[in-house]
């Protein structure tokens, strides 16, 4: 495995700034923010796309320091309702990862209104009451599918291999098998990014989830997840709280470790392994209460310390 982090974690620094720690950290690569819901304070998506000049000097500034550009990440909603430009963005990322020789593009499936007349997306976490069925299949059959077909055949024009939706909340795809239902009506070059921090909220296993993806893995966001017992005793995971009022919150999003420890990161990283991934983990910080750059190095000494990095060699002894 391969250790790296988001340029997001950074988002305060220049890009020199931040391509130098990413150095002194140690890390082997950055992954880049794009458009959507990041400013995408080091990447220009608007002048890079159709820009050889302008994409070889930023993949020189990676050669230079031995960094490998992870994959670009255009994370937002391109399927809201009233804002075009996410799905934009989305399809400028694609062109411009292909045009720069980058195979992975990491995003999100996206969620549309309830109908066709609404304004605003719509995440359904219940069947009940009746009305919910009619929104999914909207949702999937006139909305969701259909668009994700032609992002497809986009990708595939421009030489994009995989497209890694990151399983998050208000999202049509947030969980195992609503990514295998989409993946399984489009094609193989849908994957997941697996980011546990989420699935933590949602009360689901990470563990499991990544057994049962498999090769469907094709990304990691390595972010983790506080969950506050006695706040969750009385308002669930279900959590509408302001996100900087930690102690109020039954969940946070925390710097790796403060909120499950060395040994739990140390069994996913086995159980992705043992799921046949092999691929980047990106540190994703969003630790409202931590200076961004330290809660980046803990990070990074954390997964330091339990990622396999070598390719194993044992074999057993001949008997």
């Amino acid at each position: 495995m391969k250790l790296g982090f988001t340029s997001d974690c950074l988002g305060g620094l220049s890009f020199k700034e931040m391509m130098d720690h990413a150095v002194r950290l140690g890390v082997e690569g950055v992954e880049v923010n794009t458009c959507g819901w990041s400013t995408a304070p080091h990447f220009d998506l608007d002048e890079m796309l159709g820009n050889p000049r302008a994409q070889a000097a930023f993949k020189e500034e990676f050669a230079a320091r031995g960094l490998e550009i992870i994959s670009l990440n255009a994370n937002g909603n391109p399927l809201h309702p009233t804002d075009a430009s996410q799905a934009r963005g989305l399809t400028d990322t694609i062109r411009t990862a292909g045009e720069m020789g980058i195979s992975t593009v990491c995003t999100m499936s996206g969620l549309p209104a309830g109908n066709a007349t609404d304004s605003m997306p719509n995440w359904v976490v219940s069947s009940w009451p009746p009305e919910t069925r009619d929104i999914l299949r909207y949702q999937w059959e006139e909305r969701l599918i259909p668009f994700w077909i032609d992002i497809a055949a986009l990708a595939d024009d421009c030489g994009v291999k995989n497209i890694a939706l990151e399983l998050h909340g208000s999202q049509c795809v947030y969980n195992v098998p609503s990514l295998l239902k989409l993946r399984h009506a489009v094609g193989p070059v849908i994957g997941a990014n697996l980011d546990p921090s989420h699935l933590f909220w949602m009360g689901a296993d990470p563990l499991v989830a990544a057994d049962a993806l498999g090769d469907a893995i094709y990304h990691v966001h390595a972010k983790d997840t506080f969950l506050n017992g006695p706040v969750q005793a009385t308002t669930s995971l279900l959590e509408t709280g302001s996100l900087t009022d930690i102690p109020s919150r039954s969940w946070s999003y925390v710097t790796l470790g403060f909120g499950h420890g060395e040994a739990w990161w140390r069994q996913f990283c086995y159980r992705l392994r043992m799921a046949g991934y092999d691929g980047w983990l990106s540190i994703e910080h969003e630790d409202v209460l931590l200076n961004s750059l330290e809660g980046l190095e803990k990070s990074a000494e954390l997964l330091k310390s339990v990622m396999p990095a070598a390719a194993s060699d044992y074999t057993p002894p001949a008997i």
